[in-house]
């Protein structure tokens, strides 16, 4: 009689983090990804026009991302991320041509926000304690709600990392879910506060090791294999019905993570209450005429009263993230691009120069859900009704955004479930 299987719907971070719990832990896996390609939603692609590998969107980690280092420690990929010694990130306000560090000191202690030279411009120390409201925030209570909203502080750092984190606008955005985000990196010092990027690509990082480290260990992946529906009976999953295939049986001992988007989740699952919002993201990538040669034109920097958000140097390729970018539905990519650059050249004008080189522009328009009080308050647990399915995804009630981290925590605790 054959062991029992698991099988894991969705090649995504969160699915492929299930898969690795589950093989680590001796279970058998069977991975199914209905795209040709695993990722999801963090993934790398050959681009001609650039003739280079890019990203389909750029996400900044940061030290204090406790499940990334363990998972690409256990795929093999622990160097696979790289960022500066310590913990810095600059700041450029295309408004008032202000430049700035923050730069946060070791130890958990926060002295450095008693040094004028080291806190944001036009803030005061007794400013930084506003965090606390965040800790403390109600449950429908937003960030703009929780802080002070045209202070310099909430102008120069709340908003833009607000943004950056939740891709939603502080008006709506859920306090409750930035909270965590400051607790596990600015709250545990200057160590926690390192930014991370991938090496090479995201592929490189967290979808092609873990591919083959599932494979040498005897788990089956099958990619362009979609899951038209469940076969849903007496409280358990009984096959899996693919698209032009065979029905997959579902033994009575096997189990089920379905690490899928949530609108996916929700037409398989009939009943299962999951967010409906969803918010955008934009990331243009420009081919540069030279690599940065010095470091400080590596470091991610931070882009205030503009379009951009977050630039990003790897190789000869400068990328842009635009978080939240719902004003940019059904504009020109040429318009977008011909105006960033613009800002670009004025931020980085060592890196950025003359006119707008060639560039990809792509458009994640569903990219998070949108996290805001409500939409938090319909992510379901990782159980469902079903005594062998299992639910995994950022979109999943996992106590964090939906990040990269909290992907993978959430396909992890997915793992855990069914392995009980």
């Amino acid at each position: 009689m054959s062991a029992p299987v698991v099988h894991v719907i969705g090649a995504g971070v969160a699915g492929l983090a299930a898969a690795v719990r589950l093989t680590g832990a001796g279970a058998r896996v069977s991975l199914i990804e209905g795209a040709p390609q695993a990722g999801g939603r963090c993934r790398s692609f050959p681009d001609a026009r650039l003739g280079r590998v890019l990203d389909n969107g750029t996400h900044l980690l940061l030290s204090g991302n406790q499940r990334v280092r363990a998972y690409l420690d256990t795929i093999g990929a622990a160097d696979a991320l790289v960022g500066p010694p310590r913990a810095r990130l600059d700041f450029f306000d295309a408004r008032t041509k202000a430049r700035w560090t923050l730069a946060p000191n070791p130890g958990l202690l926060p002295w450095w926000i008693l040094d004028p030279a080291r806190r944001i411009p036009g803030t005061r120390a007794r400013d930084y304690l506003e965090a606390l409201r965040l800790l403390t925030a109600a449950p429908d209570a937003t960030v703009a709600q929780a802080l002070r909203p045209g202070t310099a502080l909430y102008e120069r750092l709340w908003a833009p990392l607000c943004v950056a984190v939740l891709n939603t606008a502080p008006e709506e955005a859920c306090a409750r879910l930035l909270a965590p985000v400051l607790r596990e990196t600015f709250g545990r010092g200057e160590a926690a506060c390192r930014p991370r990027v991938a090496r090479e690509s995201l592929s490189a990082t967290f979808i092609d090791p873990a591919l083959a480290w599932l494979t040498a260990r005897g788990g089956t992946v099958r990619l362009g294999c979609r899951v038209d529906a469940l076969d849903l009976e007496g409280g358990r999953v009984r096959a899996l019905r693919l698209a032009g295939g065979d029905p997959v049986p579902v033994g009575a001992a096997d189990r089920v993570v379905l690490a899928v988007p949530a609108w996916v989740a929700g037409r398989l699952v009939p009943g299962l209450r999951v967010p409906t919002r969803h918010h955008p993201i934009v990331n243009l990538h420009f081919r540069l005429d030279r690599a940065p040669e010095a470091a400080d034109e590596r470091v991610p920097l931070g882009l205030l009263g503009g379009v951009a958000e977050w630039a990003f140097v790897r190789g000869d390729v400068l990328s842009v993230t635009i978080s939240a970018a719902r004003a940019l539905d059904g504009a020109d990519s040429d318009t977008v691009a011909t105006g960033v650059w613009a800002e670009l050249r004025e931020a980085l004008p060592s890196v950025a120069r003359g006119p707008c080189p060639a560039f990809r522009l792509i458009r994640e328009h569903r990219a998070t859900l949108a996290q805001t009080p409500v939409q938090e308050q319909s992510r379901p647990a990782r159980f469902t009704e079903f005594a062998n399915l299992f639910l995994a995804g950022d979109w999943t009630a996992t106590g964090l955004p939906a990040t990269i981290e909290g992907a993978i925590r959430s396909g992890e605790a997915a793992g855990d479930a069914a392995l009980h």
